[in-house]
């Protein structure tokens, strides 16, 4: 077996990393099995009640002869689309369904680091549904090194979410309901080999012949299989406690307007409330800890504010984004306790970071974003940012009050004890700390280069 041999600059010695066999060549017959049939016992499915994974269940059985156990990892869906989801999933042919409730997992260890990374994909996306995919599948785990001659790849293992279920009733596969021209079968699949390479992973959008929505609804009814969508009305949505994605219908052509009823967690801007709220967001090292002076849980605060956000039309956001498969597609996000809380970080650390901190933290938030969309969560490149995120942060403490109205919030008022602004200093009227005067020395200095150059213009000119 191929050894990976690095040489440490504190030894003379090379140091072995060795990744366990039977992971190795679970990856490599993983590879050789693409085109050959799969026999399967047990798959467990990401399942949640919709059109796509609601017709999965009957065609694994039909295709693969297995049992089917749903997973449903609850991120914050809402009641309505969690109500009568067993009954539904064993109507479809599932022989179980596994609910987790993931809410404070998923906004305390994935929402919030984003969060205080200022990660946003390209201008405008919050990363709503990149962050829900890893949660949903996440293992926990941890790695140990206390020689040096330890496998990278040795590590103890935690398995909640799918895998866990997977690992708890004997599946020998997993499966997702990710069409083959997406993000989300690339996020999950990685998750799925961070996590456990052996197991076996089905993507029907890749493998069945359904070639569209209205394909997948006609199989449904031959198969007496309950689908919350007709014909008339036909939106991909995604829904978790962060945002709710809207793709699909009249959207595919980015020139239409999106159909006022589509919205669902924020009013029409113009039918928001005529007098405009104030709300103070309390915030501790990065991460939002209060509302108005009241402590709540990471979810809970999501939620107050998704509310409060939602009745004044706050984060709508329409764009056309470049897939990571290299697709153009146009989606249509509502996003409002996390536009409020984008606003309320970024507004704090005006106060508590300097130039060059603020500025090399906003080149990392772009790498940052750029893995987490692009389903890299557990890649130690992240995990590496995380901890750079963290420290830059610490001292970003304090509130920030913000004004909502009518789909738009604005800043009002920012207060921190570790805030870099000194109204001493700021001030236009004169100070004992800085002196106007002194400005010339340093204009003549920073000038200098500009200086140079044109005398060497206006030399060459005269030549």
């Amino acid at each position: 077996m191929a050894q990976l041999h690095a040489t440490s600059p504190y030894s003379s010695t090379n140091l072995a990393f060795r990744a366990p066999k039977r992971v190795i060549q679970a990856v490599l017959a993983g590879d050789k099995e693409k085109d050959a049939p799969v026999k399967l016992k047990k798959v467990v499915l990401a399942y949640s009640g919709g059109l796509d994974t609601s017709v999965i269940v009957p065609w694994l059985r039909e295709n693969y002869g297995c049992e089917v156990v749903c997973f449903t990892a609850d991120v914050g869906q809402g009641i309505k689309e969690l109500d009568g989801l067993e009954e539904k999933a064993k109507a479809s042919g599932a022989c179980q369904l596994v609910v987790k409730d993931l809410k404070e997992e998923f906004v305390k260890d994935y929402i919030f680091p984003c969060l205080r990374a200022g990660a946003i994909y390209e201008r405008k996306y919050l990363l709503g549904t990149s962050m829900a995919r890893p949660v949903i599948a996440k293992v926990e785990y941890d790695r140990t090194f206390s020689t040096f001659s330890h496998s990278i790849l040795e590590h103890e293992l935690s398995l909640p979410a799918m895998v866990d279920v997977a690992s708890e009733v004997g599946a020998d596969a997993v499966s997702h309901g990710c069409t083959g021209k997406g993000n989300d079968q690339v996020r999950f699949e990685l998750t799925f080999f961070a996590l456990n390479p052996e197991l076996h992973v089905v993507a029907p959008w890749r493998e069945w012949d359904i070639q569209g929505r209205e394909d997948a609804i006609e199989y449904a009814k031959k198969h007496n299989v309950p689908v919350p969508v007709t014909k008339k009305s036909i939106y991909s949505r995604d829904r978790n406690l962060w945002h709710l994605s809207h793709e699909g219908d009249i959207l595919e052509d980015p020139a239409n307007e999106p159909e006022k009823d589509m919205y669902m967690m924020t009013a029409d801007p113009e039918d928001a409330p005529d007098k405009p709220e104030y709300v103070e967001i309390g915030i501790v090292s990065g991460l939002p800890v209060s509302v108005n002076g009241k402590e709540l849980s990471p979810a809970s605060l999501l939620s107050q504010l998704n509310e409060i956000g939602g009745k004044h039309g706050i984060g709508r956001v329409d764009m056309v984004e470049n897939r990571l498969v290299g697709m153009k597609s146009r989606g249509v996000y509502e996003t409002p306790g996390g536009t409020i809380l984008s606003m309320a970080v970024r507004e704090l650390e005006s106060l508590t970071l300097d130039r060059e901190a603020m500025q090399f933290k906003d080149i990392c938030a772009l790498k940052y974003a750029e893995l987490v969309y692009a389903g890299r969560w557990f890649d130690p490149l992240r995990k590496s940012m995380d901890a750079f995120m963290e420290e830059i942060t610490a001292t970003t403490t304090g509130s920030v009050t913000l004004k909502l109205y009518k789909g738009s919030v604005t800043v009002t008022g920012r207060k921190s004890p570790f805030s870099l602004y000194r109204q001493d200093i700021s001030s236009f009227e004169s100070g004992q700390i800085y002196d106007q005067a002194d400005a010339a020395g340093f204009i003549r200095l920073y000038g200098l280069p500009t200086r140079v150059r044109a005398m060497l213009e206006k030399d060459n000119a005269s030549a």
